[in-house]
């Protein structure tokens, strides 16, 4: 005789549902997913999917950031319903889902993106935009190749320390910090309306800058930031980006050390995690078609400094997606 199954039986819900409610279930406790929200096992539809891809074979120095989703999700944990900024309530306006993790090639860079390419795909087959976290920066081509065969080529606002548009490292064409230059190569990229916020730090060489600008790329750089403020950081990417179809890439060491000390390669001199998420805010005006959030290495952080940041840098561009009445 058949002994009856001991496993609960999850079934879809019809109607869209948020985090668990924290005054009922304690915030240590409950569901691991981001923001405590419900899995895309449990929603018949989603809006908006968070993703993780936990891969970092293509970094260029200290390695860990493969561990970044796991450690975004847990720190999210404080995240409430409401955001009083943006005047939303970003998981009831809009379906919200964790779709957990793309198990990808941790061996074999090419096959890694392939995978991330195909599982952004097949998220996206139904009309949901996605939220990734990262990762390194390698799956930020992927994920844009899956974006350009939606809406076609897009403008990125890229949020980073690095340009990320060098050829090769070691005569490797994909890794954390070329994803740019191939994504203009490959033509998924409207080049008059592309921008990265936040570059600091040294170069290899001043053509670094011409050879950026040919890719399509225009730079806000974190010096301006003291002069222009957040506000003018806003006013120079709306200029940019127009009303084209926009893709944001966030690397959190876009973030000074002191606000994001958990990351492979650190550069002194960046934004404050308040000016950030300010900007972040004023893209609620934009056409977002989907984001990442890339870079977070847990061994590195302290107290979850560069994890709540992230978290809430995700829940940021998740509100500026929400439909408004």
């Amino acid at each position: 005789m058949t002994e009856p199954s001991t496993e609960p039986t999850i079934e879809p819900l019809t109607e869209p549902t948020g985090p668990v409610d924290a005054t009922r279930v304690p915030r240590y406790a409950g569901p691991a997913t981001f923001a405590r929200l419900p899995r895309l096992d449990q929603v018949d539809r989603f809006d908006v999917a968070v993703l993780g891809v936990p891969f970092d074979s293509g970094v260029s120095f200290r390695p860990g950031a493969r561990f970044g989703p796991s450690h975004v999700r847990e720190s999210s944990r404080l995240l409430r319903p409401y955001n009083p900024v943006q005047g939303v309530l970003p998981f009831a306006a809009q379906q919200v889902v964790d779709a957990s993790d793309v198990a990808v090639n941790p061996f074999d860079i090419p096959s890694a993106v392939r995978e991330v390419q195909a599982a952004a795909l097949d998220l996206t087959s139904g009309g949901g935009r996605l939220v990734t976290i990262g990762g390194d920066h390698t799956i930020a081509l992927p994920l844009l190749r899956a974006v350009a065969e939606r809406h076609g080529p897009v403008a990125v606002v890229h949020f980073d320390a690095h340009l990320d548009t060098w050829d090769t490292y070691f005569g490797e064409p994909y890794t954390h910090g070329t994803p740019f230059r191939r994504a203009s190569e490959e033509g998924l990229l409207d080049t008059s309306a592309c921008a990265h916020v936040g570059i600091r730090g040294p170069l290899y060489s001043d053509q670094d800058l011409v050879e950026d600008g040919v890719l399509g790329f225009q730079v806000v750089g974190a010096e301006e930031t003291e002069d222009i403020g957040w506000r003018g950081v806003v006013e120079r990417v709306r200029a940019r980006v127009g009303d084209r179809p926009v893709y944001v890439s966030l690397d959190i060491d876009v973030l000074d050390p002191a606000f994001a000390p958990g990351t492979g390669t650190p550069e002194a001199g960046g934004l404050t995690s308040r000016e950030l998420l300010q900007v972040l805010r004023s893209f609620a005006d934009l056409r977002l078609v989907g984001a990442d959030v890339v870079e977070v290495a847990p061994a590195y952080d302290h107290a979850q400094i560069t994890g709540v940041a992230a978290s809430h840098a995700v829940y940021e561009l998740i509100s500026a997606m929400a439909p408004r009445g």
